[in-house]
């Protein structure tokens, strides 16, 4: 019998969720996946295929499908972890920023489903298999949720407080069923999505001088999951090189 540790995790096609796939499976954890996209063949991460959802987290009635096959997969096993990194930031054509003046009803509406309504859906659906587990939650936010960003658009940004917000009224809610929830809010990570401009814009903002790597938020993600931040509860923890200070 499978007795490993299991995680669902969003987003995991590339960078953050990608180095997150990684640190647990290399510490003995089964690692269910929620993306999009299809498991992409090239990946070398053996278990994929058959620990891959693809679900697309903009509909509703698309996630309430893939929670039902998702238990079904969990087959009454408990969840020991939920991580929401799944996000979606729009920009202009040229890779601008879009402000509220910009931004359309039905791109604000996508948005939030996507990075706020989605891990509630989610987190509720699991809550038995989490409160089980005696599970925890990560919710992704981000820097941009706490101020003015270069590059972050408006929709994302206050999406990103929304999440913040959020992760405290789970704390206090999912809380008194076992179930922690808390957040990480990652600065300037270097991924695909690093916009070309940062190293001149954003880099001197940041004291220790560099851009975070992936398997660093990666590493605060699997702390909050472990028994090493047992009471910790409705933390949100800032992954930026002390960007925000």
């Amino acid at each position: 019998m499978d007795d490993r540790k299991i995680l669902v995790l969003t987003g995991a096609s590339r960078g953050i969720g990608h180095a997150t796939v990684k640190r647990f499976s290399v510490s003995g954890w089964r690692v269910i996946t929620c993306s999009r996209h299809g498991f992409p063949e090239n990946c070398p991460w053996e278990a994929g295929p058959e620990d891959h959802l693809q679900i697309d987290l903009s509909s509703p009635d698309d996630v309430k499908r893939g929670v039902s096959e998702l238990l079904a997969r969990l087959g009454g096993r408990p969840l020991h972890a939920l991580v929401n990194n799944a996000g979606i930031s729009p920009k202009k054509q040229d890779g601008s920023r879009l402000d509220c003046h910009e931004t359309s009803l039905d791109l604000w509406q996508a948005v939030y489903q996507v990075n706020v309504f989605a891990p509630v859906m989610l987190a509720q659906s699991l809550c038995p298999a989490l409160q089980s587990g005696r599970g925890s939650i990560v919710n992704v936010t981000s820097i941009a949720g706490s101020r003015v960003h270069e590059f972050a658009g408006s929709a994302y940004s206050t999406s990103k407080a929304a999440l913040g917000a959020l992760t405290r009224e789970m704390a206090s809610d999912f809380g008194k069923l076992g179930i922690r929830v808390n957040a990480i809010a990652p600065g300037e990570i270097e991924t695909g999505i690093l916009s070309p401009d940062s190293e001149e814009t954003i880099l001197p903002q940041i004291p220790l001088g560099r851009f975070g790597s992936p398997d660093e938020v990666a590493d605060t993600i699997f702390f909050l999951c472990s028994e090493q931040a047992k009471y910790l509860n409705g933390s949100e923890i800032h992954v930026n090189g002390g960007q925000h200070v």
